[in-house]
């Protein structure tokens, strides 16, 4: 029987980002710092040699405190930025839910944007009529501006569009705490019927909890680096909540990545 290949393989990743360190108060005073070189960068590595693979059908929980690289992470596996060294190798479709309301025109409604977002995810107009009224829960909102939406109903669209179909790689970060329970609930089970048919599925979350229920893989970044990744049953909730304050502290430094 041939060895199963990772559907993502993460390879010696880095992500460097320049923050400049002066402050301009326009572009053209930005340019002419520029041009007579009085701009001057920092470097900050958002990711630092980060390597693993996801096998098809994992469940991976990506954790780490707010700034540890969780966000730059899935961005880099979306294609959204290229890393600055290392390489990231997918071996499926991706649907990406990085960003709330990424994708959608604020001034169009709801249909609207449904119509236009299906499209450019290649299904065919009659596709997106015969999912419609399972996409758009919010009837009465269905041609409203989406500007007039709250957090939770944007998500929710996305979701519903991002979901329409059976992706190979579901990537979702923290699309569960902006939703109301009843979104909560409705995004794990979607979750689970996408996991039961092949899916493979990234969730970002600071819900130790929804961790621990909800994946069978837990990857954890602390400061651009993967700190612990292992099985998220040899990886308790009450140990990875002793580390986080453990950590937490900014002159911490991350110990070599275990794993389990």
């Amino acid at each position: 029987m041939a060895e199963q290949k990772p559907i993502i393989s993460i390879d010696h990743v880095s992500m460097r980002f320049n923050l400049s360190k002066e402050k301009h108060e326009s572009l053209k005073e930005y340019f002419v710092a520029l041009l007579h070189g009085g701009v001057r960068f920092d470097e900050f590595f958002a990711l630092d040699d980060v390597s693993f693979d996801i096998m098809p059908g994992d469940f991976y929980g990506l954790i780490g405190l707010n700034g540890s690289g969780k966000s730059t992470l899935l961005k880099v596996i979306s294609g959204v930025y290229k890393p600055s060294a290392g390489k990231v190798t997918v071996n499926g479709t991706i649907a990406p839910l990085i960003e709330l309301g990424a994708g959608f025109d604020m001034d169009l409604t709801a249909r609207e944007n449904i119509y236009l977002n299906g499209t450019v995810l290649g299904y065919t107009p009659k596709y997106i009529d015969s999912k419609f009224d399972d996409i758009v829960e919010l009837q009465d909102f269905r041609d409203v501006p989406l500007k007039n939406y709250s957090s939770g109903m944007v998500a929710r669209l996305a979701f519903a569009v991002a979901t329409i179909t059976k992706p190979d790689i579901l990537i979702a970060d923290e699309i569960l705490s902006v939703g109301d329970f009843l979104f909560q609930e409705k995004c794990e089970k979607r979750m689970a019927e996408l996991l039961s048919g092949g899916t493979t599925v990234i969730l970002v979350s600071h819900s130790i909890d929804q961790i621990e229920r909800m994946c069978n893989k837990v990857a954890w970044l602390d400061h651009g680096h993967l700190r612990r990744i292992g099985a998220t049953k040899e990886i308790t909730a009450k140990e990875i909540t002793a580390e986080y304050r453990k950590f937490e502290k900014k002159d911490a430094m991350p110990a070599k990545v275990t794993e389990e």
